[in-house]
């Protein structure tokens, strides 16, 4: 039986909730006895900082380096907002990222056809939406340097955030959407602003360049304020969307929105393929944060954390009719009418994070009969 090191980190909010509920798809593989899953479990963010003064530890670190992957669930919260920023429960995820060398978010956005009427747009916009963010997430602005708050001479104060990218930087996450789109539609939109920006003329250039490798999948440049518009307009003219890391943060809560609820879209974070090995360094994370109005009180909407985890089973584990048969189990459930408040119609019955959960295994059971 293969066996993989599997660390999920809840972290704060309802990312417990959640997690927890990945925890009942984990031990539904592992006892049905084709694939086992060796599972730690640690803290990060708000809930390590209580713990230990610090947002990850080194411990923590290293157990991550050592998985085959990470699965995240949400960090902070206002309980935090007083502490030092080094240590912010952000940070932790932050560290995670840089550490493990994880360059490529996957975002997909996926309008199932049960959850059309949810979105904040028409259904004929957004029934069968399937498409990709791919956000270049360990440069940008968000790591450049100086990064600073300064007090000046005249006692203003100037806070200077740096965005920087560099040509190989570009060129990986390049690739990745391209050899993603070689696998979909076979199209890639690349956004930035070259128009206003430096790094935009780079990127521009550098993602035309990579381009040339890839003769079979179609480009288009695109700026990323026009981007957010038209993900808004008409966004299943769209398959792949490459972009930094900046704009992928916003044009990804952009594209959650389509689908009905932020609680819907999983993501993954991967590093650079192993020479040896093939493999890659990867944590998997729902987007929609650690909401922390709803915690503890079995409200929160689990499905991109399960997304997040079939996103594991598929690019990190090698398992893709088992990452098939959970996103079968998903669609099946909401098909079925079962639904959290966050995507359920106005005066509608709602159930909670663990009837979701409970829902998706007793598809799975009923899918594998």
């Amino acid at each position: 039986m293969t066996s993989y090191n599997l660390l999920i980190l809840p972290g704060d909010g309802i990312g417990p909730e959640v997690a927890g509920e990945v925890e009942k798809l984990v031990a539904w593989f592992s006892n049905r006895g084709t694939v086992r899953f060796e599972v730690e479990k640690d803290l990060v963010g708000g809930a390590a900082y209580d713990a230990s003064g610090l947002p990850i530890t080194d411990e923590t670190m290293q157990r991550a380096l050592s998985a085959d992957a990470v699965l995240f669930g949400a960090v902070g919260g206002p309980k935090w907002d007083g502490v030092a920023y080094d240590v912010r429960p952000e940070a932790g995820l932050l560290r995670l990222r840089k550490d493990l060398g994880l360059f490529a978010n996957l975002r997909p956005a996926i309008c199932y056809p049960a959850l059309a009427e949810a979105s904040a747009l028409k259904r004929e916009y957004v029934d069968g939406l399937n498409l990709v963010i791919v956000r270049e997430l360990t440069g940008g602005v968000y790591f450049g340097e100086p990064k600073e708050v300064v007090t000046l001479e005249n006692g203003e104060k100037r806070a200077v955030d740096t965005q920087i990218y560099t040509t190989h930087e570009i060129e990986r996450i390049a690739r990745v959407a391209f050899e993603l789109a070689r696998r979909r539609q076979g199209r890639v939109a690349s956004a930035e602003k070259r128009n206003v920006m430096k790094t935009g003329v780079l990127w521009h250039q550098v993602v035309s360049e990579v381009h040339k490798d890839y003769p079979d999948v179609a480009l288009e440049h695109i700026l990323a304020d026009n981007c957010g518009m038209q993900l808004v307009r008409n966004p299943k003219q769209f398959d792949v969307i490459v972009t930094d890391n900046l704009f992928g943060d916003l044009l990804s809560d952009v594209a959650a929105m389509l689908t009905g609820s932020l609680g819907m879209l999983p993501s993954a974070s991967l590093g650079a393929e192993d020479l040896v090995t093939g493999k890659r360094r990867a944590l998997y994370e729902p987007v929609h944060g650690s909401a922390p109005d709803i915690a503890g009180q079995g409200l929160a909407n689990p499905l991109a954390m399960i997304g997040s985890f079939a996103m594991a089973l598929r690019y990190s584990f090698g398992l893709v009719q088992e990452a098939d048969l959970v996103e079968k189990a998903v669609a099946n459930v909401l098909a079925a009418g079962v639904r959290t408040k966050d995507i359920a119609a106005p005066g509608a019955p709602t159930v909670g994070t663990a009837e979701v959960g409970d829902a998706v295994i007793r598809e799975l059971d009923a899918l594998t009969q």
